[in-house]
């Protein structure tokens, strides 16, 4: 039997890797709602397909999610449930929904977020650094205001997050150097919860040679977690 809510808005965390990283009630919950909003259907059609789930889905990133949340809002006012997932992880940290789930509340539509798989959680805490506070950034800017964030990052006193791609990781690393100094402690993490995952620990001098020296090891989702200012 069905036992969500009428017009309310599940976001539901999806695996970042390893497929068993996915709750009981995220299962139901995407079972049950009446539609699913996905950031690539082909990559969450598997997924749905391996936990034999067969709700309709909608396609919902960051090209379409200004013009698709109106039809959203429709759907929903009509008495849909409706889940949000993204590829992998969280919807909404780094990922669409902070704008659909802005304009439900302004709506008076119920939003429940499920707990669940995030990349960020895990890197901090195997990184061995202070985690009790920290900050997270995300992806840094491409190229206008990346070095202002990076300066601004540098004299944080807590442990700080970034998330980045394989192709920047080394000219990342590099670009911390000058602000946060050759001796800053830092820990890059890479394909959290698959085979082969691996945390590399040392200064930003060290993994940034380490991997400009094995470009082998640069693949996959990235976190770098890095130590705070000790500067007063």
């Amino acid at each position: 039997p069905r036992t969500l809510l009428h017009m309310t808005l599940y976001l539901v965390p999806t695996p970042i890797g390893n497929l068993e990283d996915i709750t009981l009630r995220a299962i139901r919950v995407l079972k049950e709602v009446d539609l699913i909003l996905a950031e690539d259907t082909r990559t969450s059609r598997k997924l749905l397909d391996h936990y034999g789930i067969g709700t309709p889905l909608w396609a919902h990133h960051a090209h379409n999610e200004h013009t698709a949340i109106s039809s959203i809002l429709r759907e929903m006012q009509g008495g849909k449930n409706i889940a949000l997932i993204s590829d992998a992880g969280t919807p909404g940290i780094s990922d669409p929904g902070f704008l659909l789930v802005r304009e439900c509340v302004r709506n008076g539509i119920k939003v429940e977020c499920l707990p669940g798989a995030s990349a960020l959680v895990p890197a901090l805490v195997v990184s061995g650094l202070p985690c009790d506070r920290f900050h997270f950034e995300g992806f840094l800017p491409h190229k206008k205001g990346r070095q202002t964030r990076v300066q601004y990052l540098s004299v944080l006193p807590n442990t700080f997050a970034l998330y980045e791609s394989p192709h920047r990781l080394v000219k990342c690393l590099e670009q911390l150097i000058p602000f946060c100094g050759v001796e800053r402690s830092a820990c890059v993490v890479r394909e959290l919860s698959k085979l082969h995952e691996e945390a590399h620990r040392g200064t930003l001098e060290s993994l940034a040679a380490f991997f400009k020296q094995h470009p082998e090891k640069v693949k996959g989702e990235i976190v770098i977690v890095v130590a705070g200012s000790t500067e007063t």
